[in-house]
């Protein structure tokens, strides 16, 4: 595991962790059992097939 040489100062922690935002996952729309869905596109196999409600 690395291991940082010198401490970081708080202010540049607390910049750093105050830029970070969760992005909302982007929907797709898939027809399934002839409703339509917004799935994240990694989920669209799994409706399909019918492992998702």
């Amino acid at each position: 595991m690395a291991v940082p040489k010198r401490r970081t100062s708080r202010s540049n922690t607390r910049s750093r962790r105050a830029r970070w935002r969760a992005e909302p996952p982007a929907l797709v729309t898939v027809i399934v059992d002839g409703r339509t869905v917004r799935v994240p596109r990694r989920l669209v196999r799994a409706y399909e097939r019918g492992l998702l409600p």
